[in-house]
């Protein structure tokens, strides 16, 4: 019977993580582009002014909301997670360097898709009994589009619970666990199997503690402990990743030369193991698309709490948060693996141990302390980002009653995660994460016309009060 559903699952992951979703994404994001006259590359100055610009401004937000900047951080701490480490190298050693020049195209259109996702979930959001915003896929489907549409409101609801417990949490613990585990052992300081996994209950124990009390203290809770840990985390890891690049600045130019050539010709560059130009793109175009989110939906929901009136506003920090993810970040962790000079095993897996001895490899044993804190930080912001995604889609098919013993079960499941190996059903769960993005397309497709409105609505008022 397990064999069965791990070959149905197979199945259905492949269709859904595979180039029939890529399709769909991409081609969504297209049109989006196309009917906002690629708002994303005509207003990126503006979009890059009015985001900087409102992050440094010290604003309170009303009650039962958040600031526009902790909004983003809430977004970015649920996409810029261990994908942006692991995912990007697995993405060069089956696509090769060319796999980065897709991966950069994705987020172009990304950038428009996530836009359009983010005004229609801050147009469509409404107050619960808590007086909390809420919004989303879920709100704008309901809100937005005519009653025969709703049932994709409730799919999407359901396949969002039955994904946070695997991927939003389960695996992020086990990526924590794993991180310490290695970093105590390449320092000797742990050898007995027995301690490791001692440790590791402790290790749960203390997660499952720290989320309840973050998640059970509301949205305002999750504000500020994502304003604070999404800037460190990230400056942590750019100030490395700089580090890796200038230290090895003469290889840049090659690197450069590489991604391009191998987008189109990666077996020139790869010296055969990579000879598929579709296999680069479809690496490429799959790791920008999953480690930002774009087309999934999931972000918008963090951007519907935000204290703002102005929808438009508040979908540019929606181009922002996908620069930061895909265009910087993943794009360090890039340039990391491929100026460091490390092997690569093209044509084979590979995952964080790639990018980790990318770092080693230039500044000694001692930086893998520093990776570990970095992977502990990705992975803690993403169980916080991703348990307020869950409440909020429980909360759509049960009512806000539903929201305290959801996020205590959430919390405890930390404690599983860091324990025990639930292979299938963390693959079922990632199956699930990608089924969310078909219900999402839809609304965001046939609502596009919304947006295309609300924009020239916001520039023309733009206008006439300058």
């Amino acid at each position: 019977m397990l064999e069965v559903i791990e070959q149905v699952n197979n199945a259905v992951n492949n269709f859904i993580w595979g180039v029939p979703a890529m399709i769909c994404i991409i081609g969504v994001g297209l049109i989006l582009s196309i009917r906002t006259r690629f708002l994303q590359i005509r207003n990126f100055p503006y979009a890059m002014k009015i985001t900087f610009g409102r992050m440094f401004k010290k604003k309170e937000a009303a009650d039962g909301a958040l600031t526009p900047f902790q909004a983003v951080c809430t977004a970015l701490a649920s996409t810029v997670g261990t994908g942006n480490i692991a995912g990007v190298a697995g993405a060069i050693a089956i696509g090769g360097p060319g796999a980065v020049f897709w991966m950069w195209v994705s987020a172009l259109l990304g950038m428009c898709t996530k836009f359009s996702e983010v005004t229609l979930a801050v147009h469509f959001r409404e107050k619960n009994n808590e007086g909390d915003y809420v919004g989303g896929p879920m709100y704008y489907i309901k809100n937005g589009l005519k009653k025969h549409w709703h049932w994709l409101a409730y799919l999407f609801s359901a396949f969002g619970v039955l994904t946070v417990f695997g991927t939003g949490n389960a695996t992020q613990v086990n990526t924590i666990t794993t991180a310490v585990d290695s970093a105590l052992t390449s320092f000797g300081a742990v050898s007995s199997q027995s301690v490791l996994n001692k440790l590791n209950l402790i290790i749960g124990i203390v997660l499952a503690v720290l989320l309840a009390l973050i998640l059970l203290g509301g949205i305002k809770r999750i504000g500020q402990v994502t304003e604070k840990l999404v800037p460190f985390m990230a400056l942590l890891y750019i100030v490395l990743a700089l580090g890796v690049i200038l230290l090895n600045i003469h290889h840049v130019p090659a690197v450069f030369r590489s991604i391009i050539e191998g987008a189109f010709s990666p077996a020139s560059v790869t010296g055969g193991a990579v000879g598929s130009f579709f296999m680069s793109m479809k690496k490429g175009v799959s790791r920008g698309i999953f480690s930002n989110e774009a087309g999934l939906g999931t972000g918008s929901i963090a951007h519907a709490c935000a204290d703002t009136r102005k929808p438009v506003k508040q979908g540019f920090f929606g181009v922002f948060e996908v620069f930061v993810d895909t265009i910087l970040i993943c794009t360090l962790t890039a340039l990391v693996i491929l100026c460091s000079g490390v092997d690569i095993s093209y044509g084979a897996a590979a995952g964080a141990e790639l990018t980790i001895s990318g770092f080693t490899s230039t500044y000694g044993n001692w930086v893998s302390i520093f990776t570990a804190i970095a992977m502990c930080c990705f992975a803690f912001s993403t169980i916080v980002g991703w348990g307020l995604y869950g409440a909020r889609c429980i909360e759509f098919l049960f009512g806000s009653r539903v929201n305290k013993p959801f996020m205590l079960v959430y919390s405890l499941v930390a404690i599983v995660g860091a324990t025990m190996d639930l292979g299938l059903l963390w693959s079922i769960a990632e199956t699930f994460n990608g089924l969310m993005a078909i219900p999402n397309l839809i609304a965001v497709f046939l609502l596009s016309g919304v947006v295309v409105k609300l924009v020239r609505e916001y520039f023309e008022n733009e206008k006439s009060a300058a």
